[in-house]
């Protein structure tokens, strides 16, 4: 069985961070979509893998979370190398 490129688990870690640190500030998807002006069944297919955010609405997330993108894809790349 062919193993899963490492690009795409890094891409998984880091939805996995954005619903681990919305539900860690007990954000809603409703109340973290409006904060960042995007809705709610965008964040839901986000977080189920069931869309792909765009670049500029990962930064919109990260910084509706109250983080820096940079820093999430960080120990996002830092979580595939254990």
């Amino acid at each position: 069985m062919k193993q899963p490129d490492k690009t795409i688990q890094v891409f998984e870690n880091i939805i996995d961070q954005f619903k681990a640190l919305r539900l860690a500030k007990g954000m809603s998807h409703t109340a973290l979509a409006k904060k960042i002006g995007m809705t709610r069944p965008a964040i839901s297919h986000i977080e189920n893998n069931k869309r792909k955010p765009s670049l500029l609405a990962a930064v919109r997330i990260a910084t509706g979370l109250g983080k820096n993108l940079s820093d999430i894809v960080r120990a996002a790349e830092r979580m595939q190398k254990k």
